[in-house]
């Protein structure tokens, strides 16, 4: 049974370029073309059946909301028919029928008897709803005063309480503390059980699994693709990273641009003052280009593929001796790994007036995230830095395992069984 059926449906919004604030602006502007349309959701053809969990995944502005007001009755489509059987409940945008100056009791009345019940109902479920969103010391103060994710629990528990046919959940679930995410995953994993049928909007690929029978992936309003949520989530997460990629190295070339035409003087002193860059540039680092295993510069890696990092170097002064080091660190400037040619035992011997020293990593043990690089050239065995660039370079890392923290470690399972 089709719960949800969306056939060639079309929806436009018309964007304006400079939008009229007063009666006499408009009336001057009344024939002149002041806006363009855009298409926001195009030829969409959809069903659901009951007790589905479908996600909805793709970029911000790809439809993915509007795809789920429309669904609500909340917009209208322009061509096509959108087609919902039974009681919804939505949770949109959060405090969406909230008044602020009413208390959180008020406004449980009040949102709930929006989305269909009784008074006598909502008696009936006031408990439950205030137990569960665990306010009970502030369901009688004023909802203004309430954090976003305070906001969260609210909402989620009047939606929850209905006991809803379908289920329209657009990201709000990111907000608010771990605990009550679990909860209330587990909230919808039990009226999934019951039949309901779910629709969620998320940007979690483990919430995704989890939950979701479907994924459906949207891009410029339009289907890309429609299936098991760890494949379709996958490639999502390919075509994201490719574009991103794309982007890192688009303005990694506008910035060394910037820096040729108007470079940047930075203050000789210690690498322990944290600055992006120190060091007396004895020996100077001209470039640092990541390159992936067919020698093609990249900022997005697969877990497991290899890496190289290639430093370029220009001698200015006579020095004693060198090393050069590199060091991994998440976006939470949390060390990964560190390590220089001193610690390796890797000998420099000369380094001529110009070159290129390489690390290669054959198998980037990594895990999904957002990564930055310290590369530095230092004497080995005093406390000189020759030039150290600090988090001055990032790049991505993809993958499809389910592992959690932030390295890979080999690994291998075995079972023996004594009797």
């Amino acid at each position: 049974m089709h719960v949800i059926e969306i056939k060639q449906m079309s929806k436009k919004f018309k964007n304006y370029r400079d939008k009229s604030n007063t009666l006499k602006e408009r009336l001057l502007k009344i024939r002149k073309n002041d806006s363009k349309e855009h298409w926001v959701l195009q030829n969409i053809n959809l069903t659901i059946s009951k007790g589905e969990c479908v996600a909805l995944i793709g970029r911000n502005g790809s439809g993915k909301s509007t795809l789920l007001k429309l669904m609500t009755k909340i917009l209208y489509p322009n061509k096509g028919e959108v087609i919902v059987k039974g009681r919804v409940s939505s949770l949109l945008e959060l405090g969406a029928g909230f008044h602020p100056d009413f208390t959180g009791r008020e406004n449980i009345y009040m949102n709930a008897s929006v989305l269909g019940l009784l008074k006598r109902e909502i008696d009936e479920r006031m408990e439950a709803i205030i137990k569960f969103s665990e306010l009970k010391e502030y369901i009688d103060q004023p909802v203004r005063i309430y954090s976003s994710g305070m906001y969260m629990r609210l909402a989620f528990s009047i939606a929850i309480s209905i006991q809803p046919d379908v289920m329209l959940i657009d990201e709000v679930l990111a907000v608010g503390d771990a605990a009550f995410q679990n909860k209330c995953i587990n909230k919808i994993e039990e009226l999934k059980t019951k039949g309901t049928t779910i629709v969620i909007v998320a940007h979690n690929g483990g919430i995704i699994e989890k939950l979701c029978d479907r994924a459906i992936w949207l891009s410029d309003g339009e289907i890309m693709d429609d299936g098991n949520p760890r494949m379709v989530n996958m490639k999502y997460m390919q075509a994201l990273s490719e574009r991103e990629n794309a982007r890192l190295l688009e303005e990694e070339a506008e910035l060394a641009q910037l820096e040729k035409n108007n470079r940047i003087e930075y203050p000789s002193t210690k690498a322990s003052e944290l600055s992006p860059r120190v060091g007396n540039r004895k020996v100077e680092i001209t470039a640092v280009k990541l390159m992936d295993d067919r020698k093609v510069c990249r900022k997005d890696f697969r877990t497991g593929t290899s890496m190289s990092i290639l430093i370029e170097y220009k001698v200015n002064e006579a020095f004693e001796e060198v090393s050069f080091g590199i060091g991994f660190f998440t976006s939470e400037n949390i060390c990964c790994y560190a390590t220089n040619t001193k610690i390796d035992r890797f000998t420099i011997k000369e380094l001529g007036s110009r070159g290129v020293i390489s690390c290669e990593f054959s198998e980037l043990s990594l895990l999904p995230g957002t990564y930055m690089l310290d590369v530095a050239v230092l004497h080995p065995n005093k406390n000189e830095p020759y030039d150290y660039l600090s988090k001055q370079f990032n790049f991505q890392v993809s993958s499809d395992v389910k592992d959690e923290g932030i390295a890979r470690l080999k690994h291998h399972w075995a079972v023996e069984v004594i009797s």
